[in-house]
């Protein structure tokens, strides 16, 4: 891997980072959100992906330290919409879910035939997030709905 390679996945690992840490802010607050009979469930499941996200950023930044690379310090973007009911929180968790998938196919293609580690990080990665993806989009669907939920 060259200089300018390592650079380049850097750059995007350290985009990954930003994006779970925003993961981690994002789930917690929408923790803190839930109201009504499903609460608890729901709850533990949202601070699930909190944790999730939190390895998930700390994997990231292993992996920009490993390549000689500085970890950010920054986090990704938190959009507030206010709005706070269940689907609410889902469509947009959908939305942010998509934003990490992008950045790891972003990172697969920039590792592709130059890093073994990195693509096969980028691609277990991918397979977590569709299969989270996947999960949410059955949240969104009415009981009964077999097909995919089309915001």
């Amino acid at each position: 891997m060259n200089e300018q390679e390592k650079q380049r996945a850097v750059e995007i690992l350290n985009k990954i980072m930003e994006l779970e840490l925003a993961g981690v802010v994002r789930y917690t607050h929408y923790s803190l959100m839930v109201y009504g009979y499903n609460r608890i469930p729901i709850v533990s499941w949202l601070k699930g992906n909190a944790d999730e996200s939190l390895a998930h950023a700390h994997k990231a930044g292993e992996l920009v330290t490993l390549l000689g690379g500085h970890p950010s310090l920054k986090i990704g973007p938190l959009l507030e919409t206010a709005k706070h009911d269940i689907g609410d929180i889902l469509r947009e968790s959908l939305e942010h879910e998509k934003a990490s998938i992008a950045a790891y196919f972003e990172l697969l293609k920039a590792a592709e035939g130059v890093s073994v580690l990195l693509e096969e990080y980028a691609r277990d990665m991918i397979v977590g997030e569709e299969l989270h993806l996947d999960e949410v989009n059955k949240m969104l669907r009415k009981p009964g709905d077999v097909e995919p939920f089309n915001p």
